[in-house]
């Protein structure tokens, strides 16, 4: 029985816009959620980083383009982009806690988009989500990446999990695909 909805697919095939969407539904309806997703930042047409934008709207850098080739101190990065760990915990950390100590008969929807490599660069996130995913009172609507490269130990981790259910997103079933993401998140509420 899944407990927990993923979506994977290769970038920019719309998983973002897809938990978007399950989101403002899941809201609309009445259902407690809570979590956070990463967006572009473009300047001039060109994208020069990411943001996390939490669902209460707070808002703050996740990677920035990095102008320099010299690594200050310890650095995080991922291709051309330098990864803000403090900011990206100092949004997600607080949240990740507060949904694994909810206490409601109904159980919470916690959306993270997404555990990627930025992300796993946060020890303190790795474990958040694990104990999220472990708690009996959320249910977890997250994005993880397609295999690429060197795999991504929670990424596999979550994508062997019996009680995921795992939704590949491409560019011909984006549109179509919406309703059974919803079901199956509802499902996992029950």
């Amino acid at each position: 029985m899944a407990k927990h909805v993923f979506l994977t697919g290769p970038p920019g095939v719309g998983k973002t816009t897809l938990i978007q969407k399950v989101t403002q539904a899941l809201k609309s309806s009445g259902i407690p959620i809570d979590g956070f997703y990463t967006e572009e930042v473009r300047e001039g047409g060109r994208r020069t980083g990411f943001d996390v934008v939490t669902l209460s709207g707070k808002r703050g850098p996740l990677s920035r383009v990095s102008s320099d080739s010299s690594t200050s101190g310890r650095e995080y990065r991922v291709g051309q982009y330098v990864v803000d760990l403090v900011s990206f915990e100092q949004l997600v950390l607080p949240m990740l806690r507060n949904v694994n100590h909810g206490s409601g008969a109904e159980k919470q929807i916690c959306v993270i988009d997404e555990i990627g490599k930025m992300e796993l660069f946060s020890q303190a996130f790795i474990q958040a989500v694990r104990q999220t995913l472990t708690g009996s009172g959320t249910v977890v609507l997250g994005t993880i990446p397609i295999p690429k490269g060197k795999p991504l130990d929670l990424v596999e981790e979550i994508r062997s999990r019996k009680d995921v259910k795992v939704f590949n997103v491409s560019k011909e079933n984006r549109n179509s695909i919406l309703q059974d993401i919803l079901a199956a998140v509802e499902s996992c509420r029950k």
